[in-house]
């Protein structure tokens, strides 16, 4: 098993540290982190555990990863972070365990983390998405599929950021953002559907224009929640992906942002 790792880097003797990783000067890789192959992990960038990290991940200087919940209920339980594969985690990025005894923090795959951005304690990201500098999340928060939270974004604890939507800059959310989307302000509103996003991954032309339909529904001052979605499910039922939105709808908990 090969690796590289700068004479100057501390690791942990019960770490385990998978082939072709690099550790470089000053780096600290702690008790219980398991490091998959081909992982880098710069100078000064910091991951502790009980921490289990796929392969590819690449973490960049004075990164700190794994270390204990921010949440002041914590009273030193055993909790994880799980990471999956090929994320990038930029400059002062931070993702932090779970908070429960044997509560865990879990992150996909192919994600792109940059400067200052910061996944909470008990958080869920799914896989593809970007969080564009200082973008944060608190506490048991979860992320679809392919988001993007744009700079300067904050969500409140308990939201859900649907798959595919988009986030603006400098927004506030305390509702849940619909999938395939775009919220955007301070209070955070649904400016319509995410139509160049859905374009580059594929969507086709019937599923874009199925939800701008449903959008002009779901969003018509006219209609509660519960009427836009059964007028919804009257006229697009059968379009999978408005099925997806109306699945988000139904299974909110805060309410969704309208």
């Amino acid at each position: 098993m090969s690796h590289r790792i700068h004479p100057t880097a501390i690791v942990d003797p019960t770490a385990e540290i998978g082939a072709d990783v690099e550790i470089g000067a000053y780096a600290w890789v702690g008790p219980q982190v398991k490091l998959g192959d081909r992982c880098r992990v710069e100078h000064h960038a910091s991951i502790t555990g009980p921490t289990r990290i796929g392969s590819g991940n690449h973490f960049f200087p004075f990164a700190s990863i794994g270390q204990k919940t921010q949440d002041l209920k914590y009273k030193g339980e055993p909790t994880y972070l799980e990471i999956g594969n090929d994320n990038v985690f930029r400059e002062f990025v931070t993702a932090n365990r779970g908070t429960a005894p044997e509560a865990v923090t879990r992150i996909g795959s192919n994600n792109l983390f940059l400067t200052y951005s910061h996944v909470a304690h008990d958080c869920t990201v799914g896989s593809h998405t970007i969080f564009s500098n200082n973008a944060t999340l608190a506490g048991h928060v979860e992320v679809g599929d392919y988001a993007i939270i744009s700079g300067l974004s904050a969500v409140h604890q308990f939201c859900r950021i649907g798959a595919h939507s988009m986030i603006g800059g400098c927004t506030k959310i305390v509702q849940d953002a619909p999938p395939f989307f775009i919220a955007d302000g301070n209070p955070a509103e649904v400016r319509g559907v995410n139509a160049v996003g859905l374009q580059r991954r594929g969507f086709t032309d019937d599923d874009i224009k199925s939800l701008r339909l449903a959008y002009r529904i779901l969003y018509d001052k006219t209609l509660n929640t519960t009427q836009a979605v059964e007028k919804i499910e009257k006229d697009f039922a059968s379009q999978p992906r408005v099925a997806e939105l109306i699945a988000f709808v139904r299974s909110s908990q805060r309410g969704i942002i309208r």
